[in-house]
């Protein structure tokens, strides 16, 4: 597997860990749509979260929260109402992002963004 990939699994990994230790429930992780992807599908309490996963080295040209531009964010939203069609959802629902740094000095920093879309995925 590319390094990148191994990364990006690691992230994802280091990810469901901290929302697991928050007392989230993971229901699904990297759930393909024609289209689109989802990293982590959870419940937050009572609110359905399609949480996307962005993990870089320090260095890279960008951050990782400023990794997700407009078409990534179309994709997530078209992801999201699938899922919550397909689930059958009824409950309010939202889309995170979760960016991890590896830092110079091999530390980790891990943000969490709730709600991406502003309200925009209901």
């Amino acid at each position: 597997m590319a390094d990148h990939l191994l990364l990006g699994k690691w992230g994802e990994d280091l990810a469901e860990k901290k929302l697991m230790d928050q007392g989230w429930k993971i229901l699904g992780r990297n759930i393909s749509f024609k289209g689109g992807e989802l990293d982590i599908v959870a419940r937050d309490e009572k609110e359905l979260v399609m949480v996307e996963v962005r993990t870089r080295t320090f260095g890279k040209i960008m951050p990782p929260e400023c990794s997700v531009g407009p078409d990534k964010l179309r994709k997530l939203v078209r992801a999201g109402k699938y899922y919550v069609l397909k689930n059958k959802w009824e409950g309010p629902w939202r889309i995170d992002l979760i960016a991890i740094t590896v830092e110079e000095n091999e530390n980790v920093r891990i943000e969490h963004f709730p709600d991406i879309t502003y309200g925009g995925a209901y």
